[in-house]
């Protein structure tokens, strides 16, 4: 699972103190047309591209690599790397935080990383990429509807939106109804979706490490080392063999951990401060479009009624959300 934008319009995957929480700085904010720079059209087509290209990584990978197993390595050295790169940077001081900022950070990779990105990587052992990309499209309804709960009332584009985002939800769980996909892999990634929904809202009301680059280092390496411990309590390590493994999932891993989980990262936590959060905001309807279309051309996944009408439907909903929702 890549980072969807999980607060509507203006947050990424881990609201306030994470890059999708990042509050805009006065530059991202200033009214008025400007002419932008053309390293934000770079950054942005990275991160459109690059998060929209993980879902087909991840379906590559499990090809030949057990699920939890290649996802827990994932984010153990995509984790360890970002905390090099932290130290390195801005000096061994930027990695200190407080033993409540790491529990929060390890809570939120738990839910991120191991609840959504885990059953994400699971479920695609028996669904389509494209599939799986478009059912975590829905993410920002999630979160609307969570800020609901906690009384914040949304607009009404965002309630559309939630409405629409639903039912395009349904219209593409028809497959595993009808027995097209594994139904058990669609519910993994609603779920997985929720969970990350749920870690995403909950960033921005615990206290996290100040810098985000500091607050993902610490989420991956935390979301990671779990994932190992599922696997292992899986038992993906018997009879695992790394000679068995192909060539193109050891490179859709690397491409992984080095693309999806830090090029992308940085440009998008880069953006965010940079540039219009509305402009940045629409990666997450544009993403899940890259992954069906990068489905359909590199693995031949199926193009089903089902899947463009639902992906649409989802996709005008997110679009509604994120242009309408006030940053909570």
């Amino acid at each position: 699972m890549t980072t969807p934008a999980a607060d509507p319009a203006p947050e990424v995957q881990q609201p306030p103190k994470h890059p999708a929480s990042v509050p805009a700085t006065p530059a991202a904010t200033t009214p008025g047309p400007r002419r932008l720079p053309v390293a934000v059209w770079v950054a942005l087509g990275i991160v459109y591209v690059v998060w929209g290209s993980t879902y087909l990584g991840i379906r590559v990978v499990v090809e030949t690599l057990p699920p939890f197993l290649s996802a827990g390595t994932r984010f153990v050295v995509a984790g360890l790397l970002l905390a090099g790169l932290v130290a390195w940077r801005q000096g061994p001081a930027a990695l200190k935080v407080t033993p409540r900022q790491l529990a929060s950070a390890a809570l939120v990779g738990l839910l991120l990383l191991v609840g959504g990105n885990g059953l994400v990587v699971l479920a695609e052992t028996s669904i389509p990429s494209g599939l799986a990309a478009l059912l975590v499209a829905v993410v920002p309804a999630w979160v609307v509807l969570l800020k609901a709960a906690t009384g914040d009332r949304p607009s009404l584009g965002g309630t559309a939106g939630v409405l629409l985002g639903l039912t395009g939800l349904g219209v593409l769980t028809l497959p595993g109804l009808s027995g097209e996909v594994a139904m058990g892999g669609v519910l993994m990634v609603v779920v997985g979706a929720l969970l990350w929904a749920v870690g995403s809202f909950s960033a921005g009301r615990i206290p996290m490490p100040a810098s985000p680059f500091t607050a993902s280092a610490y989420e991956m390496l935390a979301g990671g080392l779990a994932g190992l411990g599922i696997a292992l309590l899986r038992g993906e390590q018997h009879g695992f063999d790394p000679a068995a493994v192909s060539g193109r999932s050891w490179a859709a891993l690397a491409y992984l951990v080095v693309f999806g989980s830090l090029v992308a990262f940085t440009a998008y936590a880069w953006l965010i401060q940079t540039a219009p959060i509305s402009l940045v905001s629409t990666y997450a309807y544009v993403n899940p479009v890259v992954a069906v279309a990068l489905g359909a051309l590199v693995l031949n996944e199926a193009l089903t009624w089902s899947i463009v009408l639902g992906g649409a439907i989802v996709v005008l909903g997110v679009g509604l959300i994120v242009s309408t929702e006030r940053r909570g």
